[in-house]
């Protein structure tokens, strides 16, 4: 599903579940970092980079270790960009050339609304009140989260170099476009380094997608 969203030039792998015996193929790097942690996580952290490195072997890339920097951003390979997602039932990953794609971002969400007060706490004013002009349709709430975080994913690698990013997702405003499942990011609204980015998301009985792709400079 995830690679309807993203342009041609990325390789994207999905699944919808946890892959057997994929921990057998953790870099020992990766392997430390969930040495203590439950169950569940090791198995999303676990399936999640199953995707990255087939989604890397479609690319051409051999296998490497994808270890989280400060932020919790996955390292890829020299001249790769990507972008990794997990939530239950489902685990994701997009890769692309640097020279193709500048920037990527991907977000996988279950289909229902927010946990009451949530809501409040990432959106902004005018994104409450676009909300409540909405059908019922859609958990549009949960896919503002969604759309926040994607956006967050793609923006921020790049801008950290420079020491501004968002202090909470209430720093990213997303227009959702119901009519042609777009939806338009503006990240730090009304900073002088605000930027613009567009994504695209999909919405199904139980998965809310969404990702942000910036093409490279030409």
């Amino acid at each position: 599903m995830i690679e309807a969203l993203v342009p041609w030039e990325t390789a994207a792998a999905e699944h919808f579940g946890d892959t057997p015996d994929c921990e057998k193929s953790l870099f020992p790097e990766e392997r430390a970092l969930v040495a203590g942690v439950g169950a569940g996580r090791r198995r999303e952290f676990t399936t999640v980079r199953a995707c990255a490195r087939l989604a890397l072997k479609d690319l051409g890339v051999p296998p490497a270790p994808l270890v989280p920097d400060e932020w919790g951003a996955p390292g890829w390979p020299t001249g790769i960009v990507g972008s990794m997602t997990h939530c239950r039932g489902y685990r994701a990953a997009v890769v692309a050339r640097r020279t193709s794609v500048q920037a990527l971002g991907i977000d996988a969400e279950p289909h229902r609304p927010l946990r009451e007060g949530v809501l409040g706490a990432v959106a902004r004013p005018e994104e409450r009140a676009a909300l409540a002009d909405l059908d019922g349709t859609v958990s549009w709430d949960r896919l503002l989260f969604c759309a926040k975080e994607a956006a967050y994913k793609a923006w921020s690698p790049g801008a950290r170099a420079g020491g501004v990013r968002p202090r909470s997702l209430h720093d990213i405003g997303v227009t959702l476009r119901p009519a042609d499942g777009t939806f338009r990011a503006e990240v730090l609204p009304g900073h002088p380094e605000s930027r613009s980015l567009e994504g695209h998301w999909l919405a199904t009985t139980a998965l809310l997608l969404t990702a942000v792709s910036v093409p490279a400079s030409r």
